[in-house]
């Protein structure tokens, strides 16, 4: 059976390229923490944009609107047997 030669030399350039992502990483998380240590919070009271003005307890059911006041069947078939009979 043949032998295979060395892999090295791709090995290593998977670990350089990884190497430089993770100095990629730590350099875009430092501009993040300093943009955001500038900016501050959008609310000054510290309320989150995302759920301000909800409230708790229960919630209006918005597919109520949807529903029709239709009449039932049982309603329906008692109005024609007492015309049958």
């Amino acid at each position: 059976m043949a032998t295979r030669g060395p892999l090295g030399r791709g090995k290593r350039e998977r670990e350089r390229a990884r190497v430089e992502k993770q100095k990629q990483k730590v350099v875009r998380r430092e501009e993040t923490k300093q943009r955001r240590s500038q900016v501050g919070p959008n609310d000054p009271n510290g309320v989150d944009p995302d759920i301000a003005g909800i409230v708790p307890g229960p919630q209006h059911n918005p597919w109520l609107d949807d529903l029709v006041d239709e009449p039932t069947e049982d309603s329906d078939t008692s109005d024609n047997d007492e015309g049958r009979g």
